[in-house]
C-alpha cells in the first residue's frame, strides 16, 4: 500500500524528514490494529458493490436472455458488445459468434451462408455493412423483413447510438404472418368449396375491366344448378354440401391457367373466361361445363345426378361494367331456365326480353299488375325477447292475381329487380308501410326491405325523406333492411346512402346473415344496428346441431359490436327456446304469427304474447319438475 493510502488509512499525518520521506519510526500496536480494521471496512465495501453488480449483471443478463425478441448491439466499429440468447435462437449461432467483441462482419456471412443460403466475400459483407450504416445514419432507423431458408419471416428494427454502432431487435412473424394471411384468405374465398366467394370474384372482374385490353375481351358466365334445392332437402345439408365442392372441383378441372371460378351463394357459381374474342370460345366452355357436370357425382354413398343452367355474356359487346355484364348474364341465365334446364344461352340483346316473356308471362303481367293495384303488403311481427312484446312489423311484399290468388314472392321479386319494376314497387312499398305504421302504437317500429337495384337506380334517400315527410312517421320508426347482395353492386355509393340514411336517424339491418363469409367484412364499413340471422341456421336447430353453435356465435357477434341479434325463421317452441338461450335481442317466425295484413295486426300482437306465455310457463314447470326431482 502506498504511503498516501496509509495516511488516509490512519487518518492522522506522519512526520517527514528534511527529504521529504516517511519517518522510519515503526506503527504502534494501535496504528496496526486501526488500519486493519479499515481495510477490512474498505474491503468489505468493495466486496458488497461488486456483489450488488454481478446481481445486478446477473438480473440484466436474464432479463436479456427472457425477452421474446432477438437483441445485438454493435459499437462504432461494428464489433458485438452484447446480445441475448434469442439473438443467437433465431439466426442459429454458435457461441464463438455471440461473444463481445465479435466483428459484425464474421457474423453477417454466417447469417448469408447458413440461414439465407447465399455465400457472400468478406469484400461484399463489407461494403454492404458500409452501406447499411450509412442508411441508418441518414434515415435515424431503418425496419427490414428476412425471409429466411428454412419458411421463418423475422421482422428487424435498426436504431443509431449516439456514439456510433446501433441496436436492433429481432421479431420472429411468421406465425402472425400465417394467420394474417389466414385471415386474409377467409375473406375471399368461400369455406365449404375453397374457391373465390362473391367479393373476391367481383374484384377480379372488375380488375379485368380496369386492364381491359381491346384486343382481347373476356366472358362472364353465371351458372345455377337445376334442382339442388330437392336434393338438399331429401338427403340433408351434408350431402348437399358434398355435392357443391364436387361441382366446384369439376368447374375448375374446366378451366384454363388465368380464368376464375367463384360461388357466388347457394347453388349459384360464376366463371370468368379471359381472353375469348368470339362467341364460339364461350359457347364451347359452356358446353364443356355442363357435360362434365352431368356425370354422376359420387357424394358419402350416393350416387347423385344433376345438371345446370348457365347464361353467358361477353365483354366488352354485351357490357361495359361489371353491373351491366352481370345483368346480361342473369337475363342469359333466366332464359336458359325458360329453355328447359340443362342448357345454356348466350345474351342476345333484343331478343331476350320477348324468349322470356313468351317463356314466363308473369314478367309481362306484373307491369300490369303494378298498374292495377294489384299488390299487397303483409306483416310480420319481430318480438323483442326480452321486453316480452312485439317491437316491429316487417312489411312484405305479396302479389294477389287475379287468377293465380296470391303468388309468393320468390316467383316475382326477381323478375321485378330484372325488369327495374322493383324501383317502382320498393317506393310504393315505403310509402303504404310509413303510412300504416303511423297508426301503430309509437314504440312499434316497421321493417322495409331494400333492393340493390334501387339503390342503383334512385336516389333512395331523397325518397326516404320524402315518405316519411308525407306520412309524418318519425325516422326512428323505421327500419331498412339489406342483404350482402346489396353491398356487391357499388360498395362506395352504397355506403354513402346507408351512412346519410343512418344520420338521419334510420336503422340499417342486415338481412341474411350467415349467407356468405365476406359480410363479416362488411360491419365494420357500414352502419348496421342489427343483424338478422338467416333463417335457415334457425331452421335446422332441431335436427342439426352443429346450427346451434352458429347461431350463438352470431348474436355473441352482434353483443360484442353492440348490435340487436334477430333470429329469422322460428317456426318452433324448440327454436324459439334456443334462439332465446342464445342470446338473441329478438325472433321473427311462423311460430309467432304468419304474415298478416294491416287489419290482422292487433290479432297477432295478441297471438304473440301467448305464445311468449306459454314458453315461459313451460320454462317455469321444467324448473319445478327439476326441484321436485332433485329433493327427492
Amino acid at each position: 500500500m502506498s504511503q498516501s493510502a496509509l495516511k488516509l488509512a490512519l487518518g492522522k499525518p506522519r512526520q517527514e524528514s528534511l527529504r521529504g520521506e516517511a519517518a522510519s519510526e515503526p506503527f504502534s500496536t494501535e496504528e496496526v490494529a486501526h488500519l486493519q480494521a479499515t481495510l477490512e471496512q474498505q474491503l468489505g465495501a468493495v466486496l458488497q458493490r461488486n456483489e450488488k453488480l454481478e446481481q445486478l449483471n446477473a438480473c440484466f443478463e436474464a432479463a436479456l436472455n427472457h425477452m421474446g425478441r432477438g437483441l445485438s448491439m454493435f459499437d462504432s466499429e461494428q464489433r458485438l458488445v452484447v446480445c441475448n440468447k434469442a439473438y443467437a435462437d433465431i439466426y442459429h449461432l454458435p457461441p464463438g459468434l455471440t461473444r463481445p467483441g465479435t466483428p459484425f462482419v464474421e457474423i453477417l456471412r454466417y447469417h448469408m451462408r447458413r440461414v439465407m443460403g447465399e455465400e457472400t466475400s468478406g469484400e461484399a459483407a463489407t461494403e454492404w455493412i458500409k452501406k447499411h450504416v450509412a442508411r441508418l445514419q441518414q434515415s435515424g432507423h431503418l425496419d427490414e423483413i428476412q425471409n429466411l431458408t428454412d419458411g421463418r419471416i423475422i421482422r428487424v428494427t435498426y436504431q443509431p447510438l449516439a456514439g456510433g454502432g446501433w441496436v436492433d431487435m429481432q421479431e420472429d412473424i411468421t406465425a402472425q404472418r400465417q394467420s394474417d394471411e389466414k385471415i386474409e384468405w377467409l375473406a375471399r374465398h368461400d369455406t365449404l368449396t375453397e374457391i373465390p366467394n362473391r367479393f373476391h370474384f367481383r374484384e377480379q372482374l372488375e380488375h379485368q375491366f380496369e386492364s381491359y385490353d381491346p384486343r382481347q375481351g373476356f366472358a362472364l358466365l353465371w351458372l345455377d344448378l337445376d334442382h339442388f334445392k330437392e336434393i338438399n332437402d331429401r338427403l340433408g345439408h351434408l350431402v348437399g354440401d358434398g355435392l357443391l365442392k364436387s361441382v366446384a372441383a369439376r368447374l375448375k378441372d374446366c378451366l384454363r391457367a388465368g380464368d376464375v371460378v367463384g360461388r357466388l351463394g347457394g347453388d349459384e357459381f360464376a366463371i370468368l373466361q379471359v381472353g375469348v374474342d368470339r362467341e364460339d370460345l364461350a359457347d364451347s366452355l359452356a358446353r364443356r361445363i355442363l357435360q362434365n357436370i352431368r356425370r354422376p357425382h359420387d357424394v358419402f354413398g350416393h350416387c347423385l345426378h344433376t345438371e345446370a343452367s348457365i347464361g353467358v355474356a361477353l365483354a366488352p359487346h354485351h357490357g361495359q361494367t361489371p353491373e351491366q355484364l352481370f345483368a346480361c348474364a342473369d337475363m342469359a341465365l333466366y332464359r336458359a331456365k325458360s329453355m328447359g334446364r340443362g342448357v345454356h344461352a348466350i345474351y342476345a340483346p333484343g331478343s331476350v326480353d320477348t324468349a322470356s316473356e313468351a317463356q314466363n308471362p308473369l314478367r309481362s303481367e306484373l307491369q300490369q299488375a303494378v298498374e292495377r293495384s294489384e299488390l299487397v303488403l303483409h306483416y310480420q311481427p319481430i318480438v323483442d325477447l326480452r321486453e316480452g312484446k312485439v317491437s316491429s312489423f316487417e312489411a312484405l311484399m305479396r302479389w294477389k292475381h287475379p287468377s293465380r290468388g296470391m303468388i309468393p314472392p320468390s316467383e316475382f321479386i326477381p323478375i321485378a329487380e330484372e325488369t327495374r319494376l322493383i324501383v317502382r314497387m320498393g317506393s310504393w312499398a315505403l310509402r303504404q308501410a310509413c303510412t300504416d305504421a303511423k297508426e301503430w302504437p309509437e314504440s312499434t317500429k316497421v321493417a322495409v326491405n331494400l333492393s340493390a337495384v334501387q339503390i342503383e337506380c334512385c336516389d333512395v334517400y331523397e325518397i326516404v325523406t320524402e315518405v316519411l315527410h308525407e306520412t309524418g312517421l318519425e325516422p326512428q320508426r323505421l327500419q331498412l333492411e339489406i342483404t350482402e347482395t346489396v353491398l356487391m353492386r357499388d360498395q362506395a355509393r352504397t355506403q354513402e346512402v346507408l351512412r346519410k340514411l343512418h344520420d338521419l336517424g334510420v336503422l340499417i339491418t342486415l338481412d341474411d346473415f350467415g349467407t356468405c363469409f365476406a359480410t363479416l367484412n362488411y360491419l365494420r364499413s357500414f352502419p348496421f344496428k342489427k343483424i338478422k340471422i338467416d333463417r335457415s341456421f334457425v331452421r335446422d336447430i332441431p335436427e342439426h346441431h352443429d346450427c346451434v353453435a352458429i347461431v350463438k356465435s352470431v348474436a355473441d357477434l352482434a353483443r360484442e359490436l353492440n348490435m340487436r341479434s334477430v333470429a329469422e325463421g322460428v317456426e318452433t317452441a324448440a327454436s324459439l327456446a334456443a334462439v332465446r338461450a342464445a342470446g338473441y335481442s329478438e325472433a321473427q317466425g311462423f311460430y309467432f304469427s304468419p304474415p298478416v295484413r294491416a287489419s290482422g295486426i292487433k290479432r297477432a300482437v295478441k297471438q304473440c304474447t301467448l305464445r311468449l306465455a306459454a314458453l315461459d310457463s313451460a320454462i317455469a314447470g321444467s324448473k319445478d319438475n327439476s326441484r321436485e326431482n332433485s329433493s327427492d
